[in-house]
């Protein structure tokens, strides 16, 4: 568990995917960690640049998803294709419903995602602990 104050939407979305993963191929950690620094440090990225960072306590503005964690074609996705690849590590319908989001264009999907995003705390609240398990 993390100490960090976590939108319910977050909290409730993690403990979702967690239920579901079967397979236990889903990790999740909070930006804090010092996983998640050099993660962004060996891709040259600073969490500012790609919205990842604290916007005055508000938590990061989005999800940041590894695939092939460590590996030589390690790859980091964010917004509502991390959303996708998620989903396509769980047992089925969803992979099939990822794959159907995938048809709307990602700039269409990222709009979805950031005005969610922006309405969070108002519609799902806050926690005092956020569910983080790495």
């Amino acid at each position: 568990m993390s100490s960090m104050v976590c939108c319910g939407l977050c909290n409730r979305s993690v403990r979702w995917f967690l239920r579901r993963d079967r397979g236990d191929r889903l990790r999740f950690v909070p930006f804090e960690s010092p996983l998640v620094a050099g993660l962004l440090a060996r891709h040259g990225i600073s969490a500012a640049e790609q919205g990842l960072g604290q916007r005055l306590g508000a938590g990061p503005s989005s999800i940041l998803v590894v695939r092939d964690s460590g590996g030589s074609n390690e790859q980091l996705v964010d917004r509502s294709t991390g959303v996708l690849a998620m989903l396509a590590e769980l047992p089925r319908p969803w992979p099939a419903v990822g794959a159907a989001l995938g048809w709307i264009p990602r700039p269409l999907r990222d709009l979805g995602y950031r005005l969610i995003a922006r309405w969070r705390y108002r519609i799902w609240g806050r926690y005092e602990s956020c569910r983080c398990d790495g």
